[in-house]
């Protein structure tokens, strides 16, 4: 743990009239400005020694004295795991992260994750909350993540990431034939039973997933999937509830389906697939330092394009 920074200010004359969401912004530019909304509705802020809203208007000459809250940082041990990193600056690094890959050390996890391989690779991140990951992808989701390489950065990536200014694509293969595309609108929250899986239920969290048909197998369908939201297990438990699960999914798969008359091969690849065929393809979003619009892709991996070549070919042959 790290010992709570305190900031002390004086709010100028002639911001008088602004509100004080607007006012500490304009005071503290290495700061969110949802941040210190969060800030003061935590009770973090004090004007002339009082607990204000964010709402109040300031009159210039007041005594400001901001709490930032003690942040975890990573107390992890640095690994030599490789990555594939696709891009890195002084303020980011974008990684391609393999299936199979944990993301945060846990239970049954404490070592051999990315971000045990981030503070190898950046040891500068051990200074940063969960060594500066803003978001995070399933063990056995394969795909772009973005890390965030300062703390000024990182306020400005979740930021983004809350507002739905970055864009994340993803692939997946999912077992039964589509009509066509759509949107998923439906709340997420804890299964009522099973705490360790994720439900369509009433009392989750917004939660919402456009998909589209990319192609059509005979017992299958390669869809694009984008998030508004990015809630746990979201595309599996959308895809799931659509009655249309993910290949391979250990959780929400269901049954497994194979064409009629497949080939052994074929037979063989649907039965062998152990993870979710699910890949984060692609990545956009704002420069946290420069405000420039940046874009990237991942090809699809190994065990994906394999199998997405067989159903192809299973379809020709059996095309009418």
């Amino acid at each position: 743990m790290t010992k709570a920074k305190v900031r002390v200010a004086e709010i100028p004359r002639d911001y008088a009239g602004r509100r004080l969401d607007q006012a500490l912004a304009a005071l503290f530019p290495d700061v969110t400005r949802s941040q210190l909304q969060q800030w003061i509705a935590d009770g973090r802020v004090l004007l002339d020694e009082r607990a204000p809203r964010k709402r109040d208007k300031v009159r210039g000459g007041e005594r400001v004295e901001v709490r930032e809250p003690t942040a975890a940082i990573a107390t992890d041990t640095a690994e030599p795991i490789a990555l594939d990193i696709v891009y890195e600056d002084e303020s980011l690094i974008v990684v391609n992260k393999p299936a199979g890959l944990v993301v945060h050390p846990g239970a049954g996890n404490p070592r051999g994750t990315l971000l045990n391989a981030l503070l190898h690779h950046a040891p500068e991140l051990a200074r940063l909350p969960r060594a500066g990951i803003v978001h995070r992808l399933d063990k056995d989701t394969s795909g772009l993540m973005v890390v965030a390489r300062t703390e000024q950065a990182r306020q400005r990536l979740s930021d983004d990431l809350q507002s739905r200014r970055i864009s994340r694509e993803y692939i997946a293969i999912v077992n039964g034939v589509m009509v066509a595309g759509g949107t998923v609108e439906a709340p997420i929250g804890r299964h009522r039973v099973d705490r360790k899986r994720m439900a369509v239920t009433e009392r989750g969290r917004e939660a919402v997933s456009h998909y589209r048909v990319m192609r059509k197998y005979r017992a299958h369908t390669l869809v694009q999937v984008t998030l508004e939201s990015g809630r746990t297990h979201q595309i599996r438990v959308h895809m799931a509830h659509l009655r249309f699960p993910v290949i391979g999914d250990p959780v929400y798969g269901g049954r497994l389906r194979v064409p009629p008359a497949a080939s052994a091969r074929l037979t063989e690849l649907l039965r062998g697939f152990k993870r979710q065929a699910l890949h984060a393809v692609k990545l956009s979003l704002r420069h946290p330092q420069t405000g420039e619009e940046l874009r990237w892709s991942a090809s699809v991996p190994e065990d994906m394009s394999v199998l997405m070549e067989a159903l192809v070919e299973d379809a020709r042959e059996h095309a009418n």
